[in-house]
C-alpha cells in the first residue's frame, strides 16, 4: 500500500554540522505522525524541508515523496504551485504569520486565489464557509476584522481556515497550540482531527506536549540531536519506551512544591475593585461609547515571597490585569505597591520605584533586542537607574545575575539568535532581576518552551524567589505548571474572578464547573 508522505534518509546540513542525519517516517491518509523532542532537536527544520521552506544556506538530501511525487526534484516554481494545495503548513506563531495590514476576509481569499480562479463574489463566499467552518463563523465581524483584534485561539482557526482553503492532501502542524490555553488548545486540536478525519488528509504534528500526543497521534518519532531515537505506535513508545531519552521527555512533568510563605510576611501588592474598560473603537466625527468592561471588580493581595497564580482562557483579562498594575492601563479601583497607592500615579511619578516591579514577557526572543549583546541587555536597565556604577562594578554585577540564572558568563558575548530557548527565558530573568525587584510579574515564561526546559526554568523560579524574596504574579494557561509554582491562584473569565484560594484546595475541590474544565483539560 502506497504511503501518503514517504520520508526517506532526510539530512539536512550547515557549512559547520549536520542538522537532521537521516530521519525516515511515513503517513498514511487519515493518520496523523508526531514529530516530537526539546528545542533544537530538529523538529521543525525537518517540516520546513518537506516543501522546501528552508534558507539556500541549508543543504537537503534524501527523498520526499508525497502521493509518489518526489517533492525534493521539483524546481522552485513547480514546488510554488504544491504549496497551499497538495500540502498545507501551519506556522507556530500565526501573528507573525498573518499580515497586519489586511483584514481576515482578505488573506484567506488569497489563499484561495493563488491556486484558484474565482470572482471577487466567490472568493468571499468560499472564505465565509472556511471561517464558519473553522468555527469563527460566517459573520462580517470577522471578515473584516484585522490580526490584531483577534484573541491568539482566534488567529490560530484563521491559520487553520487559509490552510484548509484548497483541501490540501497533507497538512503540515508546527507547534499550533504552543501560546494557547488549555480549553483553546483542545478544540483547536478537535478541529484538526475532525478536518482530517472528514478529508481524508494525512496530518504531520510538530509538538513537545506528550500530552496532545498521546490524545491525538496515530505514531511518534522522538528526535534528538537532528536524529531519530525511536519510532512507532504512540500507545507502544509512551507506555514502553526503548530509550532513556524518551522516558525522561515523558517523566519531565513539572513537580514539586513553591517554599512556603512565612507567616508573619509583609504585603507586596494589594489591588481593590479594579475594572478596567477598554474605549469604543473611533468613528469619523462620530463619539463612539466604550466597549464592555474587561476587568470588573477584581480584587488580590500577594505576600513577600509568594507566587499567585492567574490563569484563565484566551480573552479573560489576566495580560489586561498586568498592564493596569504597571501603569501601563488605565483602570478604576486602588492598587498599592509596596505600601504606596500607584493607580493614580503617572509614569513619572513611579521614579526609582519602577525598578521595584519588574515583567518577565512571554516571548523573550521578541522582547530581546537582537542588535544588542547579553551584556548590554543585562546592564541597559542598571546604566539607567544607577547611573554612579562604575563600568567594572557593572560587570561584575552581570556577571553575579549570569550565574544566578545558571548561564555561564562567557555568554555574555553573544546575541540572542546564538542562544536557544531556554537561554533567552533566563536572560529575561537577569535582565530583571539585576534590579533587585520585589514583585515579578511572569507572563507565561514557560509557553514556548519544551518540558525538559521548563522543569528546569520552575527550579530556577522557586530558588531564586528564595535566594531574593520575591514574590510572584505568574500568568500561565498551562495548570500543571502553575501546580507547581503557585501557593494560590486565582481563576479569570470574562474579566471576572470566578473563583480564588489556596491551590491545593482549588485543583483538587473546585468550587466552579469552569475551574473543573480548567484543571481537567
Amino acid at each position: 500500500m502506497q504511503h501518503l508522505l514517504d520520508v526517506t534518509q532526510l539530512r539536512i546540513a550547515n557549512a559547520e554540522r549536520c542538522l537532521v542525519d537521516g530521519l525516515d517516517f511515513h503517513v498514511q491518509r487519515g493518520e496523523t505522525h508526531a514529530l516530537v523532542g526539546e528545542s533544537g532537536s530538529g523538529k521543525s527544520i525537518s517540516a520546513l524541508s518537506l516543501l522546501g521552506l528552508l534558507p539556500r544556506s541549508l543543504q537537503v538530501s534524501g527523498s520526499i515523496k508525497l502521493d509518489g511525487m518526489d517533492l525534493s526534484l521539483l524546481d522552485e516554481r513547480t514546488l510554488i504551485r504544491h504549496r497551499g494545495q497538495t500540502a498545507s503548513f501551519i506556522f507556530q506563531e500565526p501573528m507573525t504569520s498573518l499580515n497586519p495590514l489586511h483584514t481576515i476576509g482578505k488573506q484567506v481569499m488569497e489563499a484561495i486565489a493563488l491556486h484558484r480562479k474565482r470572482t471577487v463574489q466567490q472568493l468571499r463566499q468560499e472564505a465565509m464557509v472556511l471561517l464558519d467552518r473553522v468555527k469563527l463563523g460566517a459573520s462580517p465581524r470577522w471578515f473584516d476584522a484585522f490580526p490584531h483584534t483577534l484573541s491568539g485561539g482566534q488567529r490560530q482557526r484563521v491559520m487553520i481556515a487559509m490552510a484548509m482553503a484548497n483541501r490540501p492532501s497533507l497538512l503540515i502542524a508546527d507547534e499550533p497550540t504552543t501560546a494557547l490555553d488549555v480549553t483553546v488548545a483542545r478544540d483547536i486540536l478537535d478541529l484538526l482531527n475532525e478536518i482530517k478525519n472528514s478529508e481524508g488528509m494525512g496530518l504531520v504534528l510538530i509538538t513537545h506536549d506528550l500530552n496532545l500526543v498521546r490524545r491525538y497521534a496515530d505514531n511518534v518519532s522522538v528526535m534528538r540531536a537532528g536524529k531519530c531515537i525511536e519510532q512507532g505506535p504512540v500507545q507502544q513508545v509512551l507506555t514502553a519506551p526503548t530509550t532513556h531519552y524518551t522516558r525522561a521527555l515523558i517523566a519531565a512533568e513539572p513537580e514539586g512544591r513553591p517554599h512556603p510563605v512565612e507567616p508573619q510576611a509583609k504585603e507586596v501588592l494589594s489591588i481593590e475593585n479594579l475594572s478596567v474598560t477598554y474605549p469604543g473603537q473611533r468613528r469619523w466625527l462620530r463619539k463612539v461609547p466604550p466597549t464592555a468592561p474587561t476587568l470588573t471588580n477584581i480584587s488580590l493581595t500577594v505576600k513577600q515571597g509568594e507566587t499567585l497564580g492567574i490563569v484563565g482562557e484566551s480573552g479573560s483579562g489576566k495580560s489586561t490585569l498586568a498592564k493596569a498594575i504597571l501603569g501601563l492601563q488605565p483602570g478604576e479601583g486602588k492598587i498599592v505597591f509596596l505600601g504606596q497607592r500607584v493607580d493614580r500615579w503617572s509614569l513619572y511619578d513611579w521614579g526609582t520605584l519602577r525598578n521595584k516591579l519588574q515583567y518577565v514577557f512571554q516571548d523573550p526572543y521578541g522582547a530581546l533586542s537582537p542588535r544588542m549583546s547579553v551584556f548590554d541587555i543585562v546592564s541597559e536597565g542598571l546604566l539607567y537607574q544607577q547611573k554612579q556604577l562604575s563600568l567594572e562594578q557593572v560587570h561584575q554585577r552581570v556577571s553575579k545575575v549570569l550565574q544566578d540564572v545558571e548561564l555561564n558568563e562567557t555568554l555574555a558575548a553573544r546575541y540572542p539568535n546564538e542562544l536557544s530557548g531556554g537561554q533567552r527565558a533566563r536572560i529575561a530573568l537577569a535582565r530583571v532581576l539585576i534590579l533587585n525587584p520585589a514583585l515579578l510579574i511572569l507572563d507565561e515564561p514557560t509557553a514556548a518552551l519544551d518540558r525538559l526546559v521548563q522543569k528546569k526554568l520552575i527550579v530556577l523560579l522557586r530558588d531564586l524567589q528564595m535566594e531574593y524574596g520575591l514574590s510572584y504574579l505568574f500568568i500561565s494557561h498551562d495548570m500543571s505548571v502553575v501546580k507547581a509554582l503557585a501557593h494560590r491562584v486565582l481563576v479569570l473569565k470574562s474579566g471576572q474572578v470566578v473563583e480564588q484560594g489556596d491551590m491545593h484546595n482549588l485543583f483538587h475541590h473546585p468550587q466552579s464547573s469552569y475551574t473543573r474544565r480548567l484543571v481537567e483539560s
